[in-house]
């Protein structure tokens, strides 16, 4: 399908001013700002709902498979400009609501950040979705409708706060409630025989609703639906209980289903904390998977044809308890015999694991996971059961057979996630070569061993709509000048800007260009932050969840070395810095805040020192959300991408950066490998350990504080932090963080620092002869278009679901 011509800004400006009357309920002369905004949106909306309609019943009539992707996150950003751009009617709202005095602009500004999702993860789940609509291939995406979501982010004295964020605090004018979706989601109680059968008889029960927003393709080729969950408890209020004075626990239920759906990531180093994280993540798979169950037996009739018409897609190991449900629901209520079940449940349900870190291989409490689903644990036991035998078939020894087993049994009793999800599925998928071939080799060795066909490749992607053509408008019209319009439908045709990487004409119109976009940050920076910056600095950006193995902590003692040369030698001509720093830490990791409070406590020391000049400028951007990265990579100079090698599963801001022109300082690590090969190792800067090395250094006695005493810029700058001179007020306040590299240095920073130091100062070298640095910016841009989720999507649909 393809959509009708655009409508005229005159049709549009007839459905606006009627919306606004009979749906909002206002005259064009008494409508405030929010009032035209939600117009717009509902206008928007009517335009997509009639494209979404027909895209459904173009799925039944083909009778063929739908892609069902499950994610705990969908990091959706603003969908007005999304959704009008995708349908082609970008030019025509702007003249129908200029018309009216309205700038489409300040009217976007208006759209709150959905607040459901937290970083990479769930921008890569929202990026797929606008690619499976873009290549016409049926999909539901899943997750939590969140009322709060990731916490929004204030600096109170360099420190983080963490609040609520209200995005729905006045509704979404994108969705649609489908109150005939609703499913009964059960935790705890008993399981029972019954002749032959067996029955689960919860203790609790919660409603699970369905809220939809729709998914916009390019060119409006497919409308997708994002079904996002609500909780309900059953009874909403105990009258009785009411009546008889107790007014809170007369809500105790709805309030204990609310929490459900109220904040994204509970904090899990409690007790309490965990078991509500597990059921979110119960809750949400169940739902799902009931609704995927439901549809298929609705319009196909046999529970055994579900391989045939769905593809499951676990995004990351959050969602791994939908294998179990789905046997369950097989099993118990569709009466098939357990084999049966099993082979049709790894046929449906693939698993992309994102992360090698042991936290985010998710495994629970045996007792609380009992306890919690008891149907569920019968399951998962029956399960490794028979996993284990093919172990021991298959002459594995004890150490791997404890290894792939579902059930960790040392120490305290656990139930591993990841396990039962790489088994539960027929292809298991990494998200970059580096990352993929560290799966088969580490945390998945053994289960690779005894399934050596499932673990692929499917290395991450990005949208260009979003990260290049919306965000970044300047760029893409110099692009279509220089080689006209066909990287928008195809972004690997920005291949065809390497015959002009010498162009110096085309150089300087994109570096006008990027020069344009730091003034326009550089406004939006001094009015949250204050401080002033200079657009003819290089704006060297970090912006990324705040974590050790990211390594904003190289960064800043990077910062402070730079600080104290500049201070040192006056004399040298040295290349004006911006640093950016933005991300969150979680509320609970306190090293990741620690990090946070360094930035601001360096960046308020520096930028109050005369003596640098306007040579180094360091800023910390509070509550870093997509739309934020929208203003921030389309000004960035140099982006950085320098995490310990061997610990980032794929990244996909390097691709965004790299998109828009900004060259890449960083690890051979995640798909930054993949970037080098692609942009030319002439036009990427490397450093650093490789992650073998970083193994053989871990393993072969590594001494940090060595390292530290034979690099004498990085002993002054660690010094300089653990002793108090960014800390005034607590001298001792950095100490232990310090101390940290001194006594293990896990991450590498004391061994990467010398290395790191120099690939920085080459980027100064290359930065002062701008005709080079603009070349390698075009490069970048050229051969990165393979890192569309376009192309990554094509690669999951022929090689995992087996979709057209």
């Amino acid at each position: 399908m393809t959509l009708d011509p655009a409508s005229s800004a005159a049709q549009l400006d007839t459905l606006i001013l009627d919306v606004l009357r009979h749906r909002v309920g206002k005259d064009e002369l008494a409508a405030k700002p929010h009032d035209w905004f939600n117009a717009t949106v509902l206008a928007v909306r009517d335009k997509i709902v009639d494209h979404w309609i027909e895209s459904t019943r173009r799925t039944y009539e083909a009778d063929g498979k739908r892609v069902y992707y499950l994610s705990l996150e969908f990091l959706i950003g603003r969908l007005l400009r999304d959704a009008l751009s995708n349908l082609g009617l970008t030019r025509d709202m702007e003249q129908a609501l200029r018309d009216h005095g309205l700038d489409i602009a300040q009217l976007e500004e208006l759209e709150p950040d959905a607040a459901l999702g937290n970083g990479g993860l769930g921008r890569l789940a929202a990026c797929f979705m606008e690619s499976l609509a873009t290549l016409d291939i049926p999909a539901y995406g899943y997750g939590i409708r969140y009322v709060n979501g990731m916490f929004r982010q204030r600096i109170d004295d360099g420190w983080q706060v963490e609040l609520p964020e209200t995005w729905l605090a006045h509704g979404n004018p994108w969705e649609f409630d489908r109150r005939e979706s609703a499913y009964l989601i059960g935790f705890g109680g008993e399981v029972v025989a019954d002749g032959d059968s067996v029955e689960w008889r919860p203790a609790e029960k919660v409603e699970a609703s369905a809220i939809d927003t729709p998914v916009v393709g390019w060119r409006g080729t497919r409308v997708n639906t994002l079904r996002l969950w609500t909780a309900s408890a059953l009874d909403p209020i105990k009258l009785d209980a009411f009546n008889a004075g107790d007014h809170v626990g007369a809500l105790a239920d709805e309030v204990k289903a609310d929490a459900l759906v109220r904040v994204l990531y509970p904090a899990d180093s409690n007790a309490a904390g965990q078991e509500l994280r597990l059921r979110q993540e119960y809750f949400f798979s169940s739902a799902s998977i009931q609704d995927i169950v439901r549809r298929h037996v609705q319009y196909e009739g046999d529970i055994r044809s579900l391989p045939d018409h769905a593809a499951i897609q676990l995004n990351d190991t959050h969602p791994s308890v939908a294998v179990a449900e789905l046997m369950r629901l097989m099993i118990d209520d569709h009466g098939l015999e357990f084999d049966e079940a099993w082979d049709i449940c790894r046929k449906t349900i693939g698993y992309t694991n994102h992360t090698l870190l042991p936290e985010a291989l998710e495994s629970w409490p045996l007792p609380l996971f009992e306890r919690l689903l008891p149907r569920h644990m019968q399951i998962i036991y029956a399960i490794n059961s028979r996993v284990l035998r093919e172990a021991r078939r298959a002459g594995m020894d004890e150490r791997a057979i404890a290894a792939i087993s579902l059930i960790d049994e040392g120490g305290e009793r656990r139930v591993r996630m990841a396990n039962l999800a790489f088994v539960g599925a027929h292809s298991i998928n990494g998200v970059a070569a580096l990352h993929t071939e560290l799966m088969k080799s580490t945390v998945f060795a053994d289960l690779h061993r005894l399934y050596p066909t499932r673990i692929n490749n499917k290395t991450n992607g990005v949208t260009p709509r979003r990260w290049l053509q919306q965000c970044n408008p300047g760029l893409t019209a110099v692009i279509r000048d220089a080689i006209g319009d066909g990287f928008l439908d195809d972004a690997e045709k920005l291949a065809d800007l390497n015959a002009l990487a010498g162009d110096a004409a085309l150089g300087e119109r994109i570096a006008e260009v990027k020069r344009s976009n730091k003034v326009k940050l550089a406004a939006h920076l001094k009015e949250l932050t204050g401080v002033r910056l200079n657009p003819d600095a290089l704006f060297d950006v970090q912006i990324k969840r705040i974590h050790e193995y990211k390594r904003q902590l190289l960064n800043l003692i990077e910062t402070v070395a730079l600080y104290d040369q500049i201070r040192s030698h006056p004399e040298k001509d040295w290349v004006p810095r911006v640093k950016i720093l933005g991300g969150k830490a979680a509320p609970s990791y306190s090293n990741a805040k620690l990090i946070i409070k360094l930035a601001n406590d360096i960046a308020r020391r520096i930028n109050a020192d005369p003596s640098v000049g306007g040579l180094l400028k360091v800023v910390f951007v509070p509550n870093y959300n997509v739309t934020l990265a929208e203003r921030i990579i389309p000004a960035a100079d140099l982006s950085e991408q320098i995490s310990t090698a061997g610990m980032e599963a794929s990244g996909t801001g390097n691709m965004k950066f790299a998109l828009n022109g900004a060259l890449t300082i960083g690890t051979l690590d995640g798909a930054n490998i993949e970037i080098k090969d692609r942009v030319g190792d002439d036009n990427i800067f490397i450093f650093g350990l490789t992650a073998d090395e970083v193994v053989e250094k871990r393993n072969n006695g590594y001494d940090p504080r060595k390292a530290i005493e034979d690099s004498s810029e990085l002993q002054q700058a660690v010094a300089a932090i653990a002793s108090g001179v960014f800390s005034h007020d607590d001298p001792k306040r950095y100490a232990d963080l310090m101390g940290g590299i001194y006594d293990h240095d896990w991450f590498m920073i004391a061994a990467d620092f010398d290395s790191y130091t120099a690939a920085q100062r080459s980027v100064d070298q290359v930065w002062e002869t701008p005709g080079t640095w603009q070349a390698m910016a075009i490069r970048n841009i050229a051969n990165v278009g393979w890192f569309s989720s376009d192309r990554t999507i094509g690669e999951y649909a022929r090689d995992i679901w087996g979709v057209k």
